[in-house]
């Protein structure tokens, strides 16, 4: 079973969490108990932060429902909280999942990491990332095909562009502390997709949903969420 989790957070009480990705992410793991069995490692959680109109808004894809009680504590309104409505909404993504088919179109959002490796005689490739739209834009096209999808095209325009926008950015800077106690700065850009895109293998559409697309997915970034296209 996954679950998608809505969290709207307080504007006025999140900035130290909603600055800093890592904190975020720490957050986010407090919400899930230790693997069973002395395993030593969780199940795939993703996650992002939405921003709209100054409400922020952390959506959490899981395996099992997160308890957000500390976060609510912390970061939301936590005299509102009820039983009833703790603060947080979990509802079941697996029915969307299951109910994916070949030539389904769906509207889509992503925040991603997109970056490219730039190598260099006699050294290995360092990873850059992609700051105009456009390469942007085909770095989503490159990953589409493999992650199940394809984006059509704008056929009321000549161009035929494909129906994908990248609707915000953000340029990250913040700290982070290494296993061996280390500190050192994570620089982390993002690119915010929104478009249609055309299910053309289900299978590997739903692998996508659960386990994300590029980088960065620690500090908030992969987590591709789908809704029906009702045009």
């Amino acid at each position: 079973m996954t679950h998608l989790t809505r969290c709207p957070l307080n504007p006025a009480r999140a900035r130290s969490l909603t600055g800093s990705p890592q904190r975020l992410h720490a957050a986010v793991a407090a919400a899930f108990p230790p693997p069973p069995g002395g395993q030593t490692t969780r199940h795939r959680v993703l996650w992002r932060l939405e921003e709209k109109e100054h409400q922020p808004t952390l959506l959490i894809l899981s395996p099992t429902p997160p308890d957000l009680t500390h976060l609510v504590e912390q970061a939301g309104w936590p005299r509102l909280a009820t039983p009833d409505a703790p603060g947080w909404d979990t509802r079941p993504y697996t029915p969307l999942l299951e109910r994916l088919h070949s030539g389904m179109r769906l509207h889509f959002r992503l925040t991603a990491n997109p970056t490219r490796a730039v190598h260099r005689p006699g050294q290995r490739g360092v990873r850059t990332a992609l700051t105009t739209p456009a390469d942007q834009i085909q770095w989503l096209l490159d990953r589409a095909a493999p992650a199940g999808f394809t984006i059509p095209v704008d056929e009321r325009i000549p161009s035929g562009a494909p129906r994908v926008t990248v609707s915000a950015t953000r340029a990250l800077r913040f700290p982070r502390t290494t296993d061996s106690g280390a500190r050192r700065d994570v620089h982390l850009r993002t690119a915010t997709y929104d478009g249609l895109l055309d299910v053309v293998d289900p299978d590997a559409l739903r692998r996508t949903l659960t386990d994300g697309i590029g980088r960065g997915k620690a500090y908030g970034c992969g987590l591709l969420t789908v809704a029906r296209d009702t045009a």
